[in-house]
């Protein structure tokens, strides 16, 4: 098939899952509200997202080498379009826990076959264009914040927002099936690789990548609601801020990351992610959040794809594996990052716990040159 269709394709499942993420944002503190939880309690409830990612990424790489990435993306996309309208009707937080967990692992799954299919093109043109690719995730997460943003404050329950989206993300999927990529004939025989070597240092840096953007999608709609003392209707605005500066970043990064190299993109990244986190922290007024979060959007936009460019061009390794390999890691950040954000929390305040942030990211900076040499 003609890889120019294989690769728009690839951009709509980015596009998607995007979407699908950003629908979850406005609803955490609806869940938060509607369920009672604490900070500290919701912190745990939110582990449902990671644990599921981090059971699905192991398996996932071999899946897609033995079965193709248009098995895995149709099956566990259209689950994870499924359960979107259950994030908002869970009557419990136990069943809340359970819809997150299999959410989770639905979309870990996709999130390998995708840039699976995504490293391939990239061979198959010898062109940069994660970061392209990595651009539509980050506008799907636009779009569907904007569009909860809107259908929310129009008075459209939750719930069929949230069905609204499902919808419209499955059809897309099904239009897009023909040109996903089947399995390779002559593929190598599945294996699960465990982060070890260099790919544990590109995981090392997937962790705090991970975790810092995770926080953004989980609490800056509980720092809007709870801190900054806005409506529903503006609890979305922190992840479509984020959203809005990963596009740009991702959209213009490939272009950037051939011009400057990937090491000091990561360098100026990381900078630019401490900078947020701790605007976000000190001045508690809504034009400096969202300000915090725009730029912790451009810091944090070419770090991933950058990671999961490295990790496809390991020697010797399926791209899904090593993506894999790199991504496991990722997801125990996503894992751990909610729960220590409630906790520091609950024993301190939101914007102390989005401090502690500040320095993490930093980290990003000083490890980035070890971490991806060849």
């Amino acid at each position: 098939m003609p890889i120019t269709a294989v690769a728009r394709t690839t951009r709509v499942v980015f596009l998607m899952i995007g979407v699908g993420i950003a629908v979850w944002a406005p609803l955490v503190p609806h869940a938060k509200a509607r369920l009672g939880l604490d900070d500290a309690q919701l912190g745990t409830l939110l582990l449902g997202l990671g644990i599921g990612g981090l059971v699905a990424l192991p398996l996932a790489g071999p899946l897609v080498q033995a079965r193709g990435p248009r098995i895995v993306m149709l099956t566990a996309g259209l689950l994870f379009c499924a359960l979107m309208p259950a994030l908002a009707l869970a009557p419990s937080p136990l069943l809340l826990a359970v819809t997150l967990t299999v959410m989770g692992a639905s979309a870990g799954a996709v999130d390998i076959a995708m840039n699976a299919q995504a490293a391939a093109v990239e061979q198959a043109t010898g062109r940069t264009l994660m970061s392209g690719f990595h651009g539509a995730y980050s506008l799907g997460g636009l779009l569907g914040s904007l569009a909860m943003a809107a259908l929310l404050a129009a008075g459209v329950p939750p719930a069929a927002c949230a069905a609204l989206l499902g919808g419209a993300c499955a059809l897309a999927l099904i239009a897009r099936a023909a040109t996903m990529l089947p399995r390779a004939r002559n593929a190598a025989p599945p294996r699960l690789i465990l982060p070890r070597g260099r790919l544990a240092g590109i995981g090392a840096l997937c962790f705090i990548a991970f975790l810092l953007e995770g926080t953004i999608l989980d609490w800056s709609g509980v720092f809007i609601r709870f801190v900054l003392h806005q409506d529903a209707a503006g609890a979305g605005l922190g992840f479509a801020a984020l959203s809005v500066a990963m596009t740009i970043g991702r959209l213009t990064g490939d272009a950037i990351v051939r011009r400057f190299a990937a090491v000091p993109v990561l360098i100026a990244g990381s900078a630019l992610a401490a900078a947020g986190f701790a605007l976000a922290a000190a001045w508690h007024t809504l034009p400096a959040f969202l300000a915090g979060c725009a730029l912790v959007g451009l810091g944090l936009a070419n770090m991933v794809p950058i990671l999961f460019s490295a990790a496809g061009r390991t020697p010797g390794i399926a791209a899904s594996a090593a993506i894999a390999a790199a991504a496991t890691p990722g997801y125990a950040g996503l894992l751990a990052g909610p729960v220590a954000v409630g906790w520091v929390a609950a024993g301190t305040s939101l914007p102390v716990a989005f401090a502690a942030l500040a320095m993490l990211a930093a980290v990003i900076g000083l490890a980035a040159r070890q971490a991806i040499k060849k």
